[in-house]
Parts: C-alpha cells; structure tokens; sequence
C-alpha cells in the first residue's frame, strides 16, 4: 500500500523546493571556488609586484624576507641571480627572473580568465535561483489565496 500522492502544484513546488535547496548548494561551493581563485590571484599579484619591485631597485636595498609562520630575515637580493618558482606538485624549478615574470603574467591571465567564467556560472545559477524562488513564491500564494493551506481556519 503507498500513500497517495499530492495534487500537481503540490508536487511542483516540492520539487521546485527540492531544485532550490540544491540550487543553493552549488552557490555555496561556486562561491568557495570563487573566493579560493581571489586568494591565488592576489598571491601571484603579489609575487610579479615583488619581484618588479626587486628588479627597480639598487643593489643596497634591504628587503624582509618571509619565511613562513609571520618569519622574516633581512636580506638584500641580487638582481642577476635566478629565481626559484613552483610548477606545482611540490616542484620548484630555477628560472631567470624575466620567465619567472611571464610564468606569473601568464599565471594572472588564466586565474582571470577562470574568474570571468566563474562569475558568469554564479549569475547563471543566482538567476535560476530567482526563478525558481519566484515559481514557488507565486505556487504558495495561490494555494494561500484558495485557504486550503494549513489546514481548517477557525
């Protein structure tokens, strides 16, 4: 024996309730996503900054060298030596510091690129959310407007 099932607009907005709550949930993660790229994207702004900062300056100017933790040394850099990057994996290669630059540039450019398209899937996504929410808005004050909702009124 299986329970009756509920009129059409009932099960409707059960599973507009049901898109919605995954909906949101996809926001969430986008959202995440999202706020992880930003996070690189200043990393790598910081790093090309850095490093043009470096190679405008003279030979005698001290920098504070972070070691991680909120660690630093003074130090002074060489403007001709090579500098050590990632590639990802754990490896770190040596490169001249003018590819080092354009490795970073390059790095910005896909880290934009991936925003962009990330903000386009986030609008898409908030503008089935609005559709949905309005379907279910308007599917609750209909049935509210006919007083069968909650039960007998008294």
């Amino acid at each position: 024996m299986s329970l009756p099932s509920p009129p059409a607009p009932e099960r409707q907005v059960e599973e507009d309730l049901v898109r919605l709550d995954a909906y949101r949930n996809q926001l969430s993660g986008l959202v995440q996503q999202r706020q992880i790229l930003i996070a690189s994207r200043q990393d790598h702004a910081r790093a090309r900054e850095s490093l043009d900062g470096i190679d405008r300056s003279d030979g005698a100017t001290e920098y504070l060298l972070p070691l991680g933790g909120e660690a630093y040394v003074r130090g002074r850099v060489d403007r001709g030596v090579p500098a050590l990057v990632g590639i990802g994996s754990g490896v770190v290669v040596e490169m001249d510091r003018p590819k080092v630059a354009e490795l970073l540039a390059q790095r910005l450019g896909r880290l934009d690129q991936a925003l962009r398209e990330l903000e386009g899937q986030i609008a898409a996504l908030d503008e089935r959310i609005q559709i949905v929410s309005g379907r279910i808005e308007n599917a609750t004050r209909g049935s509210e407007a006919g007083g069968d909702v909650g039960g007998p009124q008294g």
